[in-house]
């Protein structure tokens, strides 16, 4: 039986326990994040509260249950096919399609599986990334704790060194349910992994919903590469809280590329708790139509030498609009530490909105950190110089995008660099969002591979000699 967000309370949540046997820990834990979801308003902080387009989200039409339909979306056929001997899971709606990890991969403890079949089986680790979730700080961390219906878990054992990527891919269902997910990675001392996320849906009749909490805890000495993709419909709202935690050295480096939803809202925590941690935060976000993308990326630096890097590029077309809020925060004994916090926007017509808030807390001496922020319509001299140079308008445009993201993709893999290309493309021509491994995207790698090669003019020189 489904809910709308505006009705739902304690039976609900009770009705998701029962159907999934939840131990009484965990129901105590719903019904106790339920009561602080129902006291809590959508913003919490004075200062963004007037800014947030998080009242988009219609509580009369999203709805929710405890089990959703599993039909496997037509523009998605292709995409399973290529992931079908990746390590992988799969979700629709709130159930888990598939998962496949290679027998040589299950034998040194790799274990990627549903949240609920880990309460089962890893309820220790699950407790914890539970625990570490403060339900007072927002009111929709809140609403996951206490509603979750769906949600991966992923650990990766200490010194485990993957080859390949792990492949998530959620979509909603095409029942018009919201999914709310709970996910959970942990990489163990020593590991080192690259993640891929990507998010799609139905096109909706009414408003439908991915609400996602994902916890991530990087033990000493572990790495994460992290890239998101989401590629919604724009009848969809997206919901995002991540909360990553970093022990003595670790590192993770995260890239998302947010193209799709009516309605983004992500608010992303990193928490540099070991000496010599690092994270590097990349963000691009391409809007139209009249989508609205809120972001809010916090770095705290816990512990000395730690390093951050958060930087956030905007193009925005038509009447859409974005707000970054940022926040720098150097703890007392987080001495030596360094970081940097970027906001740029490009408005490429005259509704586009974009608003930035950057901000420092600094609380020791011997810090480098520094912050910036800037919104700025395409200069028209830049167009008239490129148009001399045989250049339409539109080219010339696309031209100026590729110069303004370039300093940003540097620091991304070839394959990033070339899904964002090509997912920028798509959406400047109007075309469906996916990542489908064709001969087109696989021209946008073969373009990346050889951007920045210093040597490549000489190689190609004597190729063709």
């Amino acid at each position: 039986m489904s809910q709308t967000l505006s009705q739902i309370n304690s039976r609900h949540v009770e009705e998701i326990s029962s159907s999934r046997n939840e131990p009484d820990w965990l129901k105590k834990y719903r019904q106790s994040s339920l009561s602080i979801y129902d006291a809590l308003p959508i913003e919490t902080s004075p200062l963004y509260n007037k800014y947030t387009d998080a009242k988009k989200m219609d509580p009369q039409q999203v709805s929710f249950s405890a089990t959703t339909t599993s039909n496997v979306p037509s523009f998605l056929q292709k995409r399973l096919s290529e992931l079908e001997k990746e390590t992988s899971i799969i979700q629709i709606g709130s159930n888990t399609h598939k998962i496949h990890i290679p027998d040589d991969l299950k034998s040194k403890g790799l274990v990627i599986t549903s949240i609920d079949d880990a309460i089962k089986n890893n309820s220790e680790l699950v407790k914890k990334a539970l625990e570490a979730s403060n339900s007072k700080e927002d009111k929709f961390t809140a609403l996951n704790n206490a509603a979750f219906n769906s949600g991966i878990f992923i650990h990766i054992p200490r010194n485990l060194i993957l080859e390949k990527p792990i492949h998530i891919l959620s979509c909603l269902s095409d029942d018009g349910i919201s999914t709310i997910a709970r996910n959970v990675i942990f990489a163990d001392e020593s590991s080192k992994a690259v993640i891929i996320q990507e998010l799609y849906s139905f096109k909706a009749q009414k408003q439908q919903a991915y609400l996602e909490l994902l916890n991530t805890n990087i033990a000493a000495n572990a790495q994460l590469d992290v890239t998101t993709l989401q590629m919604m419909d724009q009848t969809t709202v997206n919901f995002s809280t991540r909360r990553t935690d970093l022990g003595q050295d670790a590192k993770v480096n995260w890239y998302s590329g947010l193209f799709g939803s009516m309605l983004s809202r992500y608010k992303i925590e990193y928490f540099l708790n070991g000496t010599g941690a690092s994270s590097n935060d990349s963000e691009v976000i391409f809007g139209n139509n009249e989508q609205s993308f809120d972001i809010q990326t916090n770095v705290n630096h816990e512990s000395p030498s730690t390093d951050a890097r958060v930087v956030e590029k905007s193009i925005l077309r038509n009447k859409s609009k974005s707000l970054f809020k940022g926040m720098i925060r150097i703890k007392e004994k987080a001495t030596k530490s360094n970081s940097f916090l970027s906001g740029r926007s490009i408005l490429l017509d005259k509704d586009a909105k974009s608003d930035a808030i950057p901000g420092l807390e600094i609380f020791t001496n011997d810090v480098k950190a520094t912050h910036s922020a800037s919104v700025a319509q395409i200069d028209e001299e830049q167009i008239f110089y490129l148009k001399t140079r045989c250049l339409t308008e539109a080219e010339a445009e696309r031209t100026i995008i590729e110069g303004f993201l370039e300093p940003l993709s540097r620091k991304m893999s070839y394959q990033v660099r070339a899904w964002i290309a090509y997912l920028i493309e798509s959406k400047w021509e109007s075309r469906e969002l996916t990542i489908n491994t064709d001969e087109e995207l696989t021209k946008f790698v073969e373009i990346e591979e050889t951007r920045y090669n210093e040597d490549s003019e000489i190689e190609q020189h004597y190729k063709y000699r």
